[in-house]
């Protein structure tokens, strides 16, 4: 018998609300009203709190706060077993496992198995997390019922390595509040600038890897490319990254502004011609990507990072690189040409707006659970929800 829209329960079970995650919440309750719920099962870390994250999980109605106190826990519980879908971050299973138990439709979300180098020999020779993976990926491996949004391009690969979620992972990410723009308007506003403004956003930390920015910067400049690069974020090399530009008068190039509150960093966004992302292998999204082609910047990513597979075609949308000399070539590319910086700008903002937004994404998985509940097969080809194949890294990018 067929479903109607109305008759469906979905659960969304995470450590804390995120302002990752709201959007797409926003768009579920949308759809669903007081039928869809957010479980958050612990507090918000201090730390974030310190970065000016704020606790979202008291500004919203549709969240349950399972830490909270005995009623809201037991709420929780009911809502885990009983809902018609529960999607379950990295978090404890222990909300879920009578559910596992008796294979009701639970989907994992997860970026991939092993993120870090050292990830599977850590896990294989440690007890404690060999038995979280088990328990997480291997006892319920047979279920029918079990399925995997991936938030990372490299995440089926992954999974199908150890033969797990056969045929039954899909593509996932992170969905920011989308912002409108008259695209030809804010390209041009761009172009008025002397210089072209290149911008960083992440945090000061080795797999962020700041210092292959600073190794740009003083090449172009030996160059005589004319550029300015904004650095946004703080953290353990950032006193180290301020101290190496001054030594290496690098000022003129670089400016490293620090932290900036999270809701305008966009601002840095809307006036910058390019976005670097530098991250490596460890960067299990990359939101800032999302942000940057929002805002209608020329995106050059290092294909390690998660987003980057699943958001960008090299010189349709942005340009991929794998080593330092094809990102300086990509940068060099992008400020020599004007015409291919305006035409990847407007393909990124497209993407993020016409097929990578929290809208989309939300009715595509709702009609991927629609069909599921149905038994009917679901087909969608690209974006949100589609089936996540494994990715080969793409090659002669430059």
């Amino acid at each position: 018998m067929e479903r109607n829209e109305n008759s469906m329960k979905i659960t969304f079970i995470s450590n804390f609300l995120t302002h990752h995650q709201v959007p797409f919440c926003l768009e579920m309750q949308k759809k669903l009203g007081s039928d869809f719920k957010f479980v958050s099962t612990m507090k918000i870390f201090q730390w974030r709190l310190d970065l000016g994250f704020k606790d979202l999980d008291q500004e919203y109605d549709f969240v349950i706060r399972a830490y909270e106190n005995d009623e809201s826990y037991e709420e929780a519980k009911k809502l885990a077993l009983e809902s018609d879908i529960v999607i379950i971050g990295s978090t404890t299973d222990e909300l879920i496992e009578e559910r596992l138990e008796q294979d009701k439709i639970t989907f994992r979300y997860r970026a991939r198995i092993f993120i870090f180098p050292d990830g599977f020999f850590k896990t294989i020779f440690d007890k404690e997390k060999m038995k979280l993976f088990y328990n997480r990926h291997i006892r319920y491996r047979k279920n029918k019922n079990l399925y995997l949004l991936t938030c990372n391009g490299y995440g089926a690969n992954d999974f199908n390595f150890f033969g797990l979620y056969p045929n039954k992972i899909y593509k996932w990410g992170y969905f920011l509040e989308t912002t409108h723009y008259d695209i030809e308007q804010l390209l041009q506003k761009k172009e008025e600038k002397k210089k072209i403004e290149i911008v960083w956003v992440a945090r000061f930390i080795h797999w962020k890897h700041p210092e292959i920015v600073l190794k740009l910067a003083r090449n172009l400049k030996k160059q005589d490319y004319s550029f300015h690069i904004k650095m946004l974020g703080t953290g353990m090399l950032e006193d180290k990254m301020r101290q190496r530009v001054k030594k290496e008068n690098l000022e003129d190039v670089i400016e490293i502004v620090g932290q900036v509150p999270s809701d305008k960093v966009h601002t840095y966004m809307e006036n910058a011609n390019i976005f670097i992302g530098t991250s490596d292998s460890r960067e299990g999204w990359g939101v800032v990507v999302n942000e940057a082609m929002n805002a209608g910047c020329t995106i050059i990513a290092n294909q390690k990072m998660g987003s980057v597979p699943f958001l960008i075609k090299h010189k349709e949308n942005g340009l991929i690189y794998s080593s330092y000399l094809e990102l300086e070539n990509n940068v060099k590319l992008a400020i020599n040409n004007k015409d291919l910086r305006n035409t990847l700008s407007k393909n990124a903002y497209q993407t993020i707006t016409q097929d990578w937004s929290a809208e989309v994404a939300a009715n595509n998985l709702y009609s991927l659970f629609e069909h599921i509940l149905n038994g009917k097969d679901f087909h969608i080809v690209e974006g949100p929800a589609s089936k996540a194949v494994n990715c080969q890294k793409q090659k002669h990018l430059s």
